[in-house]
Order: C-alpha cells, then structure tokens, then sequence
C-alpha cells in the first residue's frame, strides 16, 4: 500500500501546473491516490486564479485515482492542511503532503514510501521531509539519509499514530515561554523558531508549521532528510503568500534513477550537518536574506 497524496493549491495556476507535471513523472505516481484541495478566494482579486487553478485540477491524469475538494470559502493554508491532512489520515495509516509551489524529483515518492514504511513503528521519527538544505557535509556523506531536530513544511510525510497526538492549541506554551533553557532547546532546530512560535500565539502569523515544529520539540522526535533533496520551491516571489525572495533555500533537485533507500533505525543526530543546518537559521543569515 503506498502513501496517498495530499497537495494544497490556492491562486498559482503556473506553479500547479509545474508541480503537477514533476509528481506525475515519478516512478511511484501510477501506482498512488492523490488528493487535491483547493481553498477558496479571500477578495475579488483573487477569483480568477482561483478558477483558472480549479479548471486545471479537472483535468488531471497519471495517478491511481485522483480526488479534488474545492473549498467555498478561504481557510487559509494552516486551517487547509490541518483539516485536510486529518481527513485523509481518518482512512489513512500515512500520508505524504505537498504544497502547490514544489517540484519533485522523479523518485520523491519512492524515497518517501520506503522510509514510511521503515519508520513506521519508530515513535522517535517524527516525520519524513523529501527536501534537504544544501549542506556542505552532505557532499561527501555515505548515507542515503541523516536525521534533524527540525520538521521540513516542504514535501513530507507522517503517520496518523502521530499526527493524532498534535495538540494545535499549544497548552504547553507558558512552560517555553517563561524557560530560558527550553527555549535554548527548542532552538536546536533554528534560532527563529522561538520567534515564530511567540507570533503564532499572539496572532501576528496564521502557520500550522511552526506548531508541528513545537510539538516534535516536546516530544524529543525527529525528522528524517534525503541526503539529496527530492524537493526544489518553485515559490518565492512578490506574489507568494508566505514566503519571498531569498537564496538561503535553495538546493539542487535530485536528478538520479536511484529507486532502491537504505535506512536505519535513529542513532543519533549527526552534529556536523545539525550545526550547519541550524546555520542557515542564523540571525546573520536571516539578516542577509532580508537584504537580499
């Protein structure tokens, strides 16, 4: 049984028509079940591309089945992926979720089932991530594989055993807030990520990824990233909803037939690529990329 597919699209018909065109060239994409959902239009302005995105949608081939949901009205993406993610993981043991702005290399999805597959009775693997940074210790690691304190928003994978356990209320907010050493911890992961959360929590961001973030910190759990990344953003931009220009993301898409993984069980973070992955988190490095 493969993994189904979630993909959240809103007003970005290019971007879903490039994001649809890689995922259907994987090796796995015959074989797989993709839902697609597709949030409603806030203003006016957005009503055409909402339309043009959904024309689009009618017409998809290449996947075992494909499933669309348009929405009547505009969730936005945190409340989308929440509730979209919960309803496939009712019917679902996993699931893997794409936004409408990535591509995918051609073995995404077989890189992605094997290690959901792998993993699934691990309670310490947290989630899949298809995407990588570009680290300098990855050039010359063996492995196909290494683990992270930090959940990846951009292609990934769980389990409904612990997507269950979320809580998106964030109860245990107070104990990080008023702990010095907590929030040293939690920033194991990035050095914005206390930054983050606090504008959650008193409105100033609406993200589902920072609460998932929040709850792998406080249930010690981790992440598993490909050495070479299976996912490449298509995203920034003026026009992007979250996200703008800035080059600290990018990495190069695995262009490779491999379709055979070899993983094991969690042995511990590898400080070298933690070290450097927390860099590109940096104060400095966020700095440079607003500048940029």
């Amino acid at each position: 049984m493969l993994a189904p597919i979630c993909l959240f699209t809103y007003n970005r018909p290019e971007e879903v028509k490039q994001t649809i065109c890689a995922l259907k060239n994987n090796f796995l994409s015959k074989k797989s079940k993709l839902y697609i959902f597709s949030d409603g239009y806030k203003g006016e302005s957005d009503i055409n591309q909402v339309k043009e995105v959904r024309n689009l949608l009618k017409n998809i081939d290449g996947f075992a089945e494909v499933v669309v949901y348009e929405s009547d009205i505009n969730k936005g993406l945190a409340e989308s992926v929440i509730s979209g993610v919960s309803m496939v993981l009712k019917e679902n043991d996993s699931a893997i979720v794409l936004e409408d702005d990535l591509l995918t290399s051609r073995n995404f999805l077989t890189f992605m089932n094997q290690a959901i597959e792998f993993y699934v009775n691990s309670n310490n693997i947290f989630s899949i991530s298809g995407y990588t940074l570009d680290l300098p210790g990855l050039k010359t690691y063996e492995r196909d594989y290494y683990f992270g304190y930090r959940a990846s928003s951009w292609g990934w994978a769980t389990w409904k055993d612990r997507w269950n356990k979320i809580d998106w209320d964030v109860k245990d907010y107070n104990i990080i807030l008023r702990s010095p050493l907590k929030q040293i911890k939690f920033m194991k992961g990035g050095s914005d990520l206390p930054y983050m959360l606090w504008k959650q929590m008193n409105g100033k961001i609406d993200s589902w990824a920072i609460r998932w973030c929040f709850n792998q910190f406080q249930s010690k759990t981790y992440t598993v990233f490909p050495k070479k990344s299976k996912i490449e953003s298509i995203g920034f931009g003026a026009s992007a909803t979250h996200t703008k220009k800035t080059t600290r993301f990018n990495t190069l898409l695995d262009d490779g037939d491999q379709q055979e993984f070899e993983f094991e069980e969690f042995d511990g973070v590898d400080k070298n690529l933690a070290k450097q992955f927390r860099n590109k988190f940096s104060i400095k490095n966020r700095l440079l990329g607003k500048i940029w």
